[in-house]
């Protein structure tokens, strides 16, 4: 029999993937988990139907969310990870010896269990001692803090279900009084490729612009999201994200990373005309 998984993009676009099992499937107080074994990229994980992580690609997605912010300012110390089930992120920050603690954040226990069985090598450091897991609602989570994270990273879903109030003024508010003074935020910011991701990504950098001085998009490629290609903001009280870029600081750390690095962070900030205008303009 041939099995295939797909996720309609739009009324027009569906990515499939073709699949050797159907490993796990169970619905948590939040969602449908799904996990699949592809033929190209792997074990790939869903939740209601939609594609959060593979394998194959899923160093991209986890080296943009993180490393630009760390290349910006190698100081940062405290982290807050909203969302990053999959321990992807929470990976990619245990390679800096400088990071003392990480708040993950994350509201479905389930994801991370079915994570820590189904991707080992994404959720490796979730057991690190200078991580804690917290299975909270990060919405909740952060309106009583203030002044605590150097950096916090928004890796969350869709705005449907549990990460539609992810995407407020409220919330955005409430990250930035958790910042410190020198705080970064990163978001992922949906496709431009398709209408009816970027209006919510159009919509996310101007309530950001409204609070943070400083707000850049920025991308990367990711052949299994939507359109294949995906941006990211960066919202900081302080720091410009190239001309404050520490590329010698930063290489000297020798990190092995597969997508980033520093000659490719200044190319993510130039955005193709089309984007550029869709933000300025405020619409698709």
């Amino acid at each position: 029999m041939d099995l295939w998984y797909s996720e309609n993009h739009t009324e027009n676009v569906k990515f499939s993937l073709r699949i050797k099992e159907h490993l796990f499937s169970d619905k948590s107080d939040f969602q449908r988990i799904d996990i699949l074994k592809t033929y190209e990229y792997g074990n790939l994980m869903t939740l209601d139907g939609l594609v959060m992580v593979t394998e194959k690609d899923e160093f991209v997605y986890h080296d943009m969310i993180v490393h630009p912010s760390m290349a910006i300012n190698p100081d940062i110390k405290n982290v807050l990870v909203i969302g990053g089930g999959d321990g992807g992120t929470v990976r990619e920050l245990m390679k800096y010896p400088s990071i003392e603690h990480v708040d993950m954040v994350e509201i479905d226990r389930m994801v991370v269990e079915a994570s820590r069985k189904y991707f080992p090598a994404i959720s490796c450091e979730l057991d690190n001692e200078k991580v804690t897991v917290l299975y909270e609602d990060g919405i909740k989570f952060v309106k009583d803090k203030e002044d605590v994270y150097d950096l916090i990273l928004i890796d969350s879903t869709d705005p449907i279900g549990p990460g539609e109030g992810l995407f407020t003024t409220e919330f955005y508010n409430d990250c930035y009084r958790a910042l410190k003074e020198n705080g970064i935020l990163v978001n992922q910011n949906e496709t431009p490729i398709y209408d009816n991701f970027f209006e919510v990504g159009i919509s996310s950098n101007i309530k950001l612009k409204k609070m943070f001085p400083i707000v850049k998009a920025y991308q990367a490629s990711i052949p299994t999201y939507p359109g294949g290609y995906w941006l990211f903001n960066f919202a900081s009280k302080k720091y410009d994200p190239i001309n404050d870029l520490k590329a010698d600081r930063w290489n000297s750390l020798e990190l092995r990373t597969k997508y980033y690095n520093t000659e490719l962070h200044k190319g993510a900030f130039a955005l193709p005309n089309y984007v550029k205008e869709k933000f300025e303009n405020g619409n698709v």
